[in-house]
């Protein structure tokens, strides 16, 4: 029997522990490990390595490696002439790290065209509230008068940010909490490239572009 998320069987890794994934090199397909869990060493040995989870309710956790894989440099990230007016006016008030909960549950909810539901399950809600208490995962919020309408996660990892998903309950509102946060990711923290897994009209927009799979892997080497 096929279980459906994380394995209770599997150990409990803490975040000072590393597992080997297999070589995403040698993987045939996205898809380069199943099964296992979502404890914060598990985890972290994953997105270390190029991998993330990414899996239906009804699976089992899948551990994914896209080939090509999409991301943005500080040189590529693109601010749309609408957008540089929506944040020259201050539609919104960006914040960081002060509602990671409301985001993730945010993204959770959000109806996305052409999907039957989320991806983002109580066990991936549970684990990234984990990543973030431990201090590796980060949020930036969209607030209007005072309530949460947009914002966006991930993971910050040596010089690279690993973005998760984004939300927006008006207009603009997600796209200006991510360029706000890509903003200051490369000019403060100097990170080198956010790494935004697969492509959307959005990534696209904002200066995304594919590498190779063994292109992406030397770059992420090079930058933990």
């Amino acid at each position: 029997m096929i279980l459906k998320g994380p394995d209770p069987q599997f150990p409990y890794l803490d975040e000072t522990i590393r597992y080997r994934f297999p070589d995403p090199l040698e993987a045939d397909g996205d898809i380069v490990a199943v099964g296992g869990n979502l404890s914060p060493g598990i985890l972290l040995s994953a997105y270390e390595q190029g991998i993330f989870p990414w899996y239906n309710e009804e699976d089992p956790v899948l551990w994914q490696s896209p080939d090509p894989r999409f991301i943005i440099f500080p040189h590529t990230l693109h601010v749309s002439k609408t957008m540089q007016k929506v944040l020259r006016r201050g539609d919104f008030t960006i914040t960081f790290n002060m509602d990671f909960d409301g985001v993730i549950r945010g993204c959770a909810e959000a109806i996305r065209p052409g999907q039957g539901g989320t991806w983002i399950s109580d066990d991936i809600i549970a684990a990234y509230l984990e990543l973030y208490r431990l201090g590796y995962a980060i949020s930036a919020e969209s607030r209007r008068g005072g309530e949460l309408v947009g914002g966006c996660y991930g993971l910050l990892l040596g010089k690279v940010f690993c973005g998760e998903s984004m939300f927006s309950k008006v207009p603009n509102a997600s796209k200006a909490a991510f360029l706000t946060l890509a903003q200051h990711l490369f000019s403060e923290l100097g990170i080198q490239f956010i790494d935004c897994q697969v492509p959307t009209d959005h990534l696209r927009n904002f200066g995304g572009g594919e590498l190779s799979r063994a292109e992406f892997l030397r770059l992420l080497k090079n930058n933990l």
